[in-house]
């Protein structure tokens, strides 16, 4: 006796069923997440940028003299990954290094004025993004998420 295989059920569109606010929280995250970083590799196509390459140019920016192992920490790549991105910024002139005074083997980051330039041109293409998402809030909404997503990091982190 041959069985019939039963048709594959239809996978839901992002928001529906498991996929909508029914499903669990990680998986939405996670969702949510896929679909911002979509978006931010559309928006940064053509400036030849990927997410990855905006957050550590973002944080070298922003902390100037900052490591390797700290910027693997803030943007939540691997050491490897880190020294590759690094590389490529430094050879496209966007990032330059220098050895820590006092610890000679770690090297400190720094924007070049080309790297500050091209962060600027991202930037406005990646704070349309953020004005799209926190449109999809009222002002209230958008603390109570911003609150819960900071608390999501804070305590899970504090669990490791």
């Amino acid at each position: 006796m041959t069985r019939k295989a039963k048709p594959a059920p239809a996978i839901p569109d992002a928001g529906e069923g498991k996929r909508g606010p029914e499903g669990h929280l990680g998986y939405l995250v996670r969702q949510a997440h896929a679909a911002v970083r979509g978006a931010m590799e559309k928006a940064l196509a053509d400036l030849d940028v990927t997410p990855p390459q905006f957050a550590v140019l973002t944080m070298v920016v922003n902390y100037p003299g900052i490591s390797g192992a700290e910027l693997a920490r803030l943007t939540f790549l691997t050491p490897q990954t880190i020294n590759v991105i690094v590389r490529n910024l430094v050879r496209a002139e966007l990032v330059g290094k220098s050895a820590d005074a006092a610890h000679g083997r770690i090297l400190r980051l720094h924007a070049t004025a080309r790297g500050e330039a091209l962060l600027k041109r991202c930037r406005a293409r990646v704070m349309e993004l953020e004005g799209r998402l926190s449109g999809m809030l009222g002002q209230d909404e958008e603390r109570v998420v911003r609150q819960w997503l900071a608390a999501v990091g804070e305590k899970l982190t504090e669990e490791d």
